[in-house]
């Protein structure tokens, strides 16, 4: 059948106002493009009733599944379940089940319970009323016109919950969707210009139902294939040849072939070796030690960091000289060094990191200007040193560095331990 296309409407002042960041439309998105479901349009919009019902007939026009997130709270300014009332022409009353839940959540917590809360079981007349078994708000359903809408809370958490648990599996079931396939190579050391040019020939000769994408990350450039077919098997199947290929040619700088985070590919490495790693940070300000504790399961190979911001404490907890601070200053090979032998001892890991650096936008001078950074990585046996000259604003840059410092990391484990998992 043809494409299959939704659009999103988030609605809520707090979205345009920037005060809340929309995550909701592209975990949605993401969602359904794994089916085969194309989103035609993300909009945001305010709580005005004007903007919902006029945006709500416009989405419909273009698409088969308008999803909305958003305006079911229990205050005065969510008004979404009034003003679908007005839309669908239909009037509210209060669902049981809904009713049921709402009560047992306040009692259960001993917490009491508002009329405003009661409410929330009310619920328009013509929809199919969705449990939401992560709040009080319910999720709602409604079919009109050969079209199809879906109202969730905005509360991530919930959202996610309504779409994995009903919203997904009922769309599946009610389309025939084509089959979508991606895979994803993770890539550093080269910028995007660079590698498109050594694909010149390789994109040339892709299919038109085969598409190559550059997704260029904090100095991380993710390369992602998708194709699109009526069988998933085959399509697959085709996609993994062209994959394979594409590997091939970016072998000197591939950092994974799936698209994971740089704290679970460094995880799985040292897993695979059975070796544990500790950080010892400044500029970033454990930054890095955050994102490989993300992970469930670290606490295997992670075993702590130092977070040594001040000269005092670089001394204090990693043995740091105070010669080489007055020689060198904080951000300098010698003091990474230091910091890199005062983890290992400290922490008693078979690897560590060491960052030390401007991240701006003042502190800068002329020997060592704001983006200024050095990492040091490395084991008892072998030490690994680089300086980096970044570029951005605060923010990008210590993303960027404690990316650079995984990966120092990752490129010397596999240089001194090449078997296991890369």
């Amino acid at each position: 059948m043809d494409k299959i296309t939704v659009s999103i409407i988030t609605i809520g002042d707090e979205l345009l106002i920037g005060q809340t960041i929309d995550t909701n439309s592209a975990w949605m998105a993401q969602q359904l493009n794994g089916m085969g479901i194309w989103v035609h349009r993300r909009v945001a919009i305010g709580d005005v009733r004007e903007d919902i019902l006029s945006t709500l007939a416009e989405e419909a026009a273009l698409s088969d599944v308008v999803l909305m997130t958003g305006g079911l709270g229990p205050t005065a300014d969510d008004i979404t379940k009034p003003t679908l009332c007005e839309y669908f022409q239909t009037r509210l009353v209060q669902d049981r089940e809904t009713l049921q839940r709402v009560l047992y959540m306040f009692e259960s917590r001993g917490l009491p319970i508002l009329q405003r809360n009661v409410d929330q079981s009310l619920v328009p007349e013509a929809a199919t009323v969705i449990p939401n078994e992560r709040g009080t708000a319910p999720g709602m359903w409604f079919e009109k016109d050969g079209k199809i809408y879906v109202s969730m809370p905005g509360v991530p958490h919930e959202m996610k919950g309504i779409m994995e648990n009903y919203v997904l599996p009922r769309l599946e079931m009610h389309f025939s969707t084509p089959a979508v396939v991606h895979h994803t190579l993770i890539t550093s050391g080269m910028g995007e210009s660079f590698v498109a040019e050594r694909l010149v020939d390789f994109e040339a000769k892709l299919p038109p139902h085969i598409k190559l994408a550059y997704l260029p990350s904090y100095s991380l450039l993710k390369l992602r294939l998708t194709a699109h077919g009526k069988d998933k098997l085959s399509t697959a199947t085709e996609l993994s040849m062209y994959f394979t290929e594409l590997k091939e040619r970016l072998a000197d700088i591939v950092v994974i072939d799936q698209d994971i985070s740089m704290g679970e590919v460094l995880g799985r490495i040292l897993l695979a070796r059975n070796r544990t790693v500790g950080t010892a940070e400044s500029c970033t300000g454990g930054l890095i030690g955050s994102w490989i504790t993300a992970i469930s399961g670290s606490s295997s190979y992670y075993k702590g960091g130092a977070i040594t911001y001040s000269n005092e404490m670089k001394m204090k907890m990693l043995g740091v000289k105070k010669e080489t601070l007055a020689a060198h200053g904080a951000v300098s090979e010698e003091t990474v060094r230091e910091m890199l032998a005062g983890a290992l001892d400290l922490l008693e890991v078979d690897y560590a990191m060491a960052i030390s650096g401007i991240m701006g936008p003042t502190g800068g001078s002329e020997e060592k200007p704001v983006g200024t950074v050095w990492i040091a990585v490395g084991s008892q046996e072998k030490t690994v040193t680089i300086k980096y000259t970044l570029r951005y604003d605060r923010e990008r840059n210590t993303q960027m560095a404690a990316v650079y410092a995984m990966n120092e990391l990752r490129k010397l484990i596999l240089e001194l331990e090449p078997e296991g998992l890369n």
